[in-house]
């Protein structure tokens, strides 16, 4: 039996009493405490320096060029990765005395070296320029709205209307990025996150990645609480450049009819559209459809085997229903000769002769390696949102050729009634057909992709008012002035409200 000299031997050191495990719960609780009034009360707050905050490039860090954990300095507006002892985000807080960060992805703020977090209601304008979010009710009030807003360095810019950088020769990208975020059902999808959360992409899903880039530009040029009064569109470029596998670039001058085909259905496929009507809210919005009737022509000029050939069945015209997402407007040849005051002879047409092209009566030859046929088309279904492009550009051996004809158009009630089907079933399907213009691109320069620029007309609703962008320029515009230009492509809203 132990005595009580050994027992008090094998007694433990210390003796955990009930006073005791209280006070280490207490400790705990008071270093919490202190370090959240320490995140309340960051003194070098004042030290952010919001004009040179510009979240709109690839978030990278400026070191490591790594895109894993990046944090952007609040002082400088760098990017650097990590905020432990080794990292470049703690290297630059001592070497720079800067010391308020934020991690770009959680959107939390952190003081370096000291390595807290800080909570203050002050930085939440920095979150909401680095993750621009809209409320359905934000959203319904977009064209509504003429409120103007102010940049930090006091200049005005109109939701919607911001200028765009051309990083090099991305122009050609710029104007379709304007317009399309004035087109209401695209806008509207692409501004609330929650529309396309569900989609679960492939790994190395670049078409997704597409959508979400431009989800995020939509929402910068609509924020109304942005620190400048332009927006870069460098990380939709950088997944544009990706996505096409370097067919579209930043640094070669495109052709915008050609991105336009390639980004709709990427978009499309994106969404996880399918060949089938109505499965994104790309097709929702601008997918139509026609009939094409086609007849091959006899390669004879002998009347009698000529009359022979046409009656076997490849030669009898057949129907084929072929969807689209923009009708190509054909203009006539532009006149060879000076006129008699010895200068050049600007054309005009009217657009509804160009849209004659599918009345289901005009046929056109169209050649092919393998044969020459006839078509004509008839329009079978119109959609929300038409785009019409205006073909000027005509390839030979030797250059390319601009026609420089001008289009006449209306900026509303283009009726396209008169070129629908004439099955009843088509007609009823149709209670209205008649659009107003809501974007207009125009090609000023030279012919042929690689050269030229692009400017876009847009009609901002909430304002009632037409502007012209160009890259950054933003200007206000006349609606007379908008027929006066090289119309390239142009899209059109169905106007809903009319009485047909």
């Amino acid at each position: 039996m132990a005595t009580e000299e050994e027992r008090k031997r094998k007694r433990p050191l210390v003796d955990f009493s009930d006073d005791d495990d209280e006070d280490e719960e207490v400790q705990p609780r008071k270093k919490t405490v202190a370090k959240a009034d320490m995140a309340r009360s960051c003194p070098y707050l004042d030290t952010i320096n919001r004009q040179y905050l510009d979240f709109d490039f690839e978030k990278l860090c400026s070191v490591s060029l790594s895109h894993l954990n990046v944090y952007a300095c609040l002082v400088c507006g760098k990017y650097f990765q990590g905020r432990g002892k080794s990292s470049f985000a703690y290297t630059h807080s001592v070497q720079m005395s800067h010391h308020v960060y934020i991690n770009l992805n959680t959107l939390e703020f952190y003081c370096l070296p000291d390595n807290y977090q800080i909570i203050d209601a002050s930085l939440e304008d920095i979150k909401y320029v680095l993750r621009p979010t809209f409320q359905q009710e934000q959203i319904s009030l977009l064209d509504t709205s003429s409120k103007v807003s102010r940049a930090l360095d006091s200049t005005t810019y109109q939701p919607g209307i911001q200028g765009l950088n051309n990083i090099k020769h991305n122009d050609y990208m710029n104007v379709l990025f304007h317009a399309f975020a004035h087109v209401q059902p695209l806008r509207n999808y692409f501004l609330s996150e929650d529309s396309y959360s569900h989609i679960k992409p492939k790994s190395g899903d670049r078409l997704f990645t597409l959508v979400q880039r431009l989800g995020e530009v939509f929402r910068k040029l609509w924020n109304p609480l942005n620190f400048k009064s332009h927006v870069s569109p460098h990380e939709m470029c950088q997944a544009v450049v990706l996505a096409s596998k370097k067919k579209f670039q930043i640094t070669k001058q495109g052709e915008t009819v050609e991105f336009m085909t390639w980004l709709l259905h990427s978009l499309h496929q994106g969404l996880g559209g399918s060949a089938k009507e109505n499965t994104s809210v790309v097709s929702n919005t601008f997918q139509g459809s026609m009939n094409v009737h086609s007849r091959k022509l006899p390669m004879t000029d002998n009347p009698d085997e000529l009359k022979k050939l046409m009656q076997e069945e490849e030669y009898k015209t057949t129907t084929q229903k072929v969807p689209f997402f923009f009708l190509t407007l054909d203009l006539p040849a532009p006149p060879l000769f000076k006129d008699e005051f010895d200068a050049n002879f600007i054309p005009q047409i009217p657009l509804l002769d160009l849209l004659s092209k599918f009345d289901g009566t005009q046929e056109k030859e169209y050649k092919s390696y393998k044969d020459i046929r006839m078509k004509r088309f008839e329009v079978t279904k119109l959609p929300p949102y038409l785009i019409l492009v205006i073909k000027r550009f005509t390839k030979n051996n030797f250059f390319i050729e601009k026609n420089h004809t001008i289009v006449n158009f209306p900026i509303g009630d283009l009726d396209m009634a008169e070129f629908l089907s004439s099955d009843p079933a088509v007609q009823d399907a149709h209670p209205h057909t008649k659009y107003s213009l809501c974007a207009n691109i125009v090609h000023d320069g030279d012919p042929g992709a690689g050269k030229g620029t692009y400017r876009v007309q847009l009609l901002h609703k909430g304002a009632k008012q037409w502007f012209e962008l160009q890259d950054l320029h933003v200007t206000n515009l006349l609606p007379q002035m908008i027929t006066l230009a090289e119309a390239y492509i142009q899209i059109w809203e169905l106007d809903t409200t009319s009485e047909e």
